[in-house]
């Protein structure tokens, strides 16, 4: 990481035969942060300098791709054999091989959805939640009394945008951030050049970019869990762009009350994507706050 004091070191985990590869930062004696990446994306979603925030907050922070992104196992394009149980069973497994009894989970989007299964099935393994663009419940499950995506998203949708050769990296560049456009606010410019890098980054590094950006999105979603959550005990903190056209900020909102005690957190001028950067300075020392 250019101009970062903070190096990750990476190591494969093993769960029923799956690869699943890891990066951990920092020191592992101090308190755990998973994070836990969306549908679609690998762990380099999770900005190293973000990262490095954490770390220097005295905490050891552990990113990894979920089974068909990255460099983790993939399997055949439009046919993933797993459910929902399995990446839980993955989330557990990362979990038991760095030797973490418990740990706080952050995640994203679908990682948001994921770390509420874990802490629902497991919750002796959760110390704390970080849920950021989330939906009580996970995405895949109706919820009438909350708002639909924007128009202008299900237009995209609607759009049926064709995918690339996935043998053409360039091509699978300028999908990506054409696929990532339509999620962002609007009441901020568009940094085209720094999501071309990082798509660049994320493509050069996939072992099969194709089961990436599809095999994610065909999971079954399972039983609805929304009216579980009641029962999650783990400290939460529940982060929700003002502008995010997928789960508009109602979402968030209903995310926070649906747990007892969360805590909710506006991501100003953010749609549905990663914290920006000018949100950092509050949101970091609210994380660390909550991870014991």
């Amino acid at each position: 990481m250019e101009g970062s004091a903070v190096v990750g070191v990476e190591r494969n985990v093993e769960n029923s035969g799956i690869v699943l590869s890891t990066e951990a930062f920092g020191d592992a004696g101090n308190p755990a942060i998973v994070l836990l990446h969306g549908a679609g994306d690998s762990m380099l979603a999770w900005d190293e300098e973000f990262i490095e925030r954490l770390v220097a907050g005295g905490r050891f922070v552990i990113r990894y791709d979920a089974r068909d992104s990255g460099r983790s196992s993939t399997f055949e394009v439009g046919a993933p054999p797993h459910g929902l149980a399995d990446v839980i069973a993955d989330t557990v497994a990362v979990l038991d091989a760095y030797g973490l009894e418990r740990a706080t989970l952050y995640g994203m989007s679908g990682g948001s959805a994921l770390a509420q299964l874990v802490a629902l099935a497991h919750p002796e393994r959760v110390a704390a939640l970080v849920l950021s663009s989330g939906t009580p419940g996970g995405p895949g499950h109706e919820a009438t009394d909350l708002p639909g995506m924007t128009p202008e998203l299900a237009a995209f949708f609607g759009g049926e945008m064709p995918e690339p050769d996935w043998s053409d990296q360039a091509a699978v560049v300028d999908y990506l951030v054409a696929s990532e456009r339509p999620f962002a606010a609007t009441s901020r410019p568009f940094d085209e050049a720094a999501r071309r890098a990082q798509a660049a980054r994320v493509v050069a590094r996939a072992s099969n970019i194709a089961a990436q950006l599809t095999n994610p999105f065909l999971m079954d979603a399972g039983p609805a869990w929304r009216d579980r959550l009641a029962t999650v005990t783990a400290p939460t903190l529940v982060l929700h762009g003002d502008e995010d056209p997928l789960f508009p900020l109602a979402h968030g909102k209903a995310l926070a009350a649906a747990i007892p005690g969360a805590r909710f957190h506006i991501l100003a001028r953010t749609g549905h994507e990663m914290p920006p950067r000018d949100e950092w300075d509050a949101i970091v020392p609210q994380i660390l706050a909550l991870t014991p």
